[in-house]
């Protein structure tokens, strides 16, 4: 597959096949193309707590804040919801702060979920609190960067031009095609010599 190819198919997906599920081998392969990705002076900081049980992605679920943009929906429904999680964390002895290595860790795991048929969506809002008790997590030591979950999608995402009023919000229409409006490349590409 063509790297535009996995680019474009490497969407946010928010609801899932729930009986296709994922194993433990593939998430540990989605994380080593996470540590094989750059991060800033080589500090390698970024660790993974891998979930995909289904009494714990339960729990974990319960901690997840789901498309802002579509106030009048919850989250996916049962039957629909994710069915691993990949929380990604940082090792604060070696960077205390959020900083663009998580996202670039984040975007080879979901090319490479891409390239499997899988699909997930980054999710920064969530109790971290909750999350990292039900994990057993040491937050003296870890802190949560994001949450990646994770299945096989079970929608269908549009990427379409950007309307002229700007308005950049996604959006469901009434067949709950999932609707992700783009600027246009010459309204990106600001300069050209």
């Amino acid at each position: 597959m063509l790297v535009k190819d996995l680019v474009t198919k490497a969407r946010s997906y928010r609801r899932f096949d729930e009986s296709a599920k994922i194993s433990m081998d593939q998430l540990k392969e989605l994380a080593n193309l996470g540590r094989l990705s750059p991060c800033g002076g080589n500090k390698q900081y970024i660790k993974y707590a891998l979930v995909c049980e289904e009494e714990m992605n339960e729990k974990i679920y319960e901690c997840l804040g789901w498309a802002g943009y579509l106030t009048d929906w919850d989250g996916p429904v049962k039957g629909e919801r994710p069915v691993a999680y990949m929380i990604m964390l940082r090792d604060k002895q070696l960077n205390a702060n959020l900083s663009v290595d998580e996202g670039i860790a984040a975007q080879s795991i979901f090319l490479g979920a891409a390239e499997q048929g899988i699909g997930g969506c980054f999710i920064m809002n969530c109790d971290r609190v909750k999350i990292a008790n039900h994990l057993g997590i040491d937050t003296e030591k870890y802190a949560i960067s994001m949450v990646i979950a994770l299945g096989v999608p079970k929608e269908t995402v549009v990427i379409e031009p950007m309307k002229e009023d700007g308005d950049f919000k996604y959006y469901r229409d009434e067949r709950g095609v999932h609707h992700v409006p783009k600027r246009n490349l010459e309204e990106v590409v600001i300069l050209e010599k």
